[in-house]
């Protein structure tokens, strides 16, 4: 999403080197594109460790391409915000945000397209708008979002384990439209915290609180 805020610090690069190692062989092996899910609550830090990862990856030589789930949303984000004070039910994968086209851009990505045509959507101008993402000599494709753990085909799903709670001073940094003082966003963040909570069970490799990389098994 343009506008978004993010500054990778040392424990998400950190997290990426171990998870990188962990993958690289794996990805190396595969005949096609691999593709890589990082998902977690708001704040978790879902976009920092994807953009690690994918520093790291180029260091041992895989180029990778980010697809954020943030920018599949039905509407723009003022807009959003203003549908879900209005309808308590306009909340979830299967209703906000465009999931079916983010699998679907996924799928043409894995079959190894040259590009694909992606939605964008700018934070500050509450727009939306499409651009051209270019594929050429990408072997990973990451996706990172709230949601992503539910994607198919994926190779390696991880998942970030920290709470709204633990996420609290993350979100004041980022400050998106004020959303960490806002009563009513941290509620929706409690019920995203239940539709989420199961998530992690799909996840192979779990980022911790303190953003220590284990397996999952």
């Amino acid at each position: 999403m343009k506008g978004d805020v993010i500054v990778i610090e040392k424990h998400h690069h950190r997290a990426a080197a171990v998870i990188v190692a962990a993958m690289e062989a794996k990805a190396n092996a595969k005949p096609g594109r691999f593709l890589v899910t990082v998902a977690g609550e708001s704040g978790s830090g879902k976009s920092e460790t994807a953009a690690a990862l994918a520093e790291r990856l180029l260091e041992v030589g895989l180029r990778s391409a980010i697809l954020g789930q943030d920018d599949y949303f039905v509407l723009p984000p003022k807009d959003n915000d203003t549908r879900r004070r209005q309808d308590p039910d306009w909340l979830g994968p299967d209703v906000e945000v465009r999931f079916d086209l983010l699998q679907a851009n996924v799928n043409v990505a894995l079959e190894g397209a040259a590009s694909i045509d992606k939605p964008v959507i700018d934070y500050a101008a509450n727009s939306m708008s499409t651009e051209c993402l270019s594929l050429a000599s990408v072997k990973v494709v990451i996706v990172e979002g709230t949601y992503v753990s539910l994607l198919r085909h994926v190779d390696l799903r991880v998942f970030i384990a920290r709470d709204r709670l633990e996420t609290m001073e993350h979100r004041r940094r980022r400050n998106r439209g004020g959303e960490a003082r806002d009563p009513f966003i941290e509620e929706v963040l409690c019920i995203e915290h239940k539709i989420i909570a199961g998530h992690q069970h799909l996840a192979d490799i779990i980022v911790t609180r303190d953003y220590d990389v284990i397996e999952a098994g």
